[in-house]
């Protein structure tokens, strides 16, 4: 395992979170684009707290993806004062805490908090151990010619090339075996 559990649940709710921005994938569509969508994320993602489940919510969360997209988009270093001003905005005051099948571990937040605002702490409290691990190298965009999502490599050797939004990886494959056959002689 790379990172502890709680921090690798956080980030692949991150990733998925990221990965709703329109130009993340090739359909170039944002798929949270209602309240009942964010619901149901927040409800698998297991996040706590208070909701409104209302279009202002739905607002702040669409609002802080553009920020949290950012940190793919930088090294190791320059994802620092990034995160560092996603726990100064979100006040983060780490706690540990226990709550339904979690044992102890943190959160960042006052579960009265925004649920954006959690979000955008629990994000950055993530990227806190990626930094610290020294494992900044396994968070990446896709490989693949048509889509721009984001993900970390959760492999044991960081081998991983192609998010799992899109099904790239197979997409992929399929293309550099047709574009071998082509090559071959009838």
């Amino acid at each position: 395992m790379v990172f502890i559990r709680d921090t690798e649940l956080v980030l692949r709710a991150t990733v998925e979170l990221v990965n709703t921005l329109p130009h993340t994938d090739t359909t170039g569509v944002d798929t949270l684009v209602s309240p009942d969508q964010l619901d149901d994320f927040a409800t698998r993602h297991a996040y706590t707290g208070s909701r409104t489940r209302d279009d202002r919510e739905l607002a702040a969360v669409r609002g802080i993806r553009p920020r949290i997209y950012e940190l793919w988009t930088v090294d190791r270093d320059e994802a620092v004062p990034l995160v560092n001003a996603m726990l100064r905005d979100g006040k983060a005051l780490p706690q540990l805490v226990r709550h339904d099948d979690f044992d102890w571990h943190i959160h960042a937040s006052d579960p009265a908090d925004a649920l954006a605002q959690r979000m955008l702490v629990e994000a950055a409290m993530a990227f806190v151990d990626v930094i610290r691990a020294d494992e900044y190298a396994r968070v990446r965009v896709c490989d693949a010619d048509d889509c721009s999502g984001v993900y970390v490599d959760f492999s044991k050797n960081g081998s991983k090339r192609y998010c799992d939004a899109g099904n790239c990886g197979n997409r992929m494959n399929v293309n550099a075996y047709r574009r071998r056959k082509a090559d071959q002689p009838a």
